[in-house]
């Protein structure tokens, strides 16, 4: 269980924001490449056994990345990513949501405000990713549906892959 004890992930009930930091033993630039490029993200963007699947990509201000997580007996899970800020290699902000195989938002299922930034550490980077949600009830919501399990599940995944990339 040592790679969990790598994720500092703290909930601010008053605030509704998860904060998630990670150190990661790769250059900044190939962290942001796995975060922005989706046949990167379709390698690592799911917590296992689920896996990745690019829809569409288009990683710009005003674009969106449509994705599924998909479970091992096929079901898939929707996401869709809308990006409204980039400055490359330094952050990137977004509103994702829950959406059908469309990128049909599901009203009824809450949406977040993303602010992901990327600084260097000598060799190696950390991302610290503020997820800020509209009210304490959706941020309870996310929590429940097991968000904090499930991210650093993810992020355990990026690890792995960021091993073979530098093998």
């Amino acid at each position: 269980m040592e790679n969990r004890a790598k994720t500092n992930f703290v909930v601010n009930k008053e605030n509704h924001t998860l904060t998630i930091k990670r150190d990661f033993s790769a250059s900044r630039q190939l962290v942001w490449d796995c975060y922005t490029k989706s046949e990167l993200l379709d390698k690592w963007f799911a917590p296992k056994p689920l896996t990745a699947k690019t829809k569409e990509m288009h990683f710009t201000e005003g674009g969106h990345w449509l994705y599924a997580m998909v479970e091992p007996n096929g079901t898939e899970h929707w996401g869709r990513t809308d990006f409204t800020e980039i400055k490359p290699i330094d952050y990137y902000k977004s509103l994702d949501g829950f959406c059908d195989e469309k990128g049909n938002l599901k009203p009824n299922m809450p949406r977040a405000k993303w602010h992901v930034k990327f600084t260097d550490l000598n060799e190696n980077s950390n991302v610290e990713t503020v997820v800020t949600y509209n009210s304490l009830k959706d941020l309870e919501t996310v929590l429940e549906m097991g968000m904090k399990d499930g991210l650093i599940s993810t992020l355990e995944r990026l690890d792995e892959l960021l091993v073979r990339i530098t093998e």
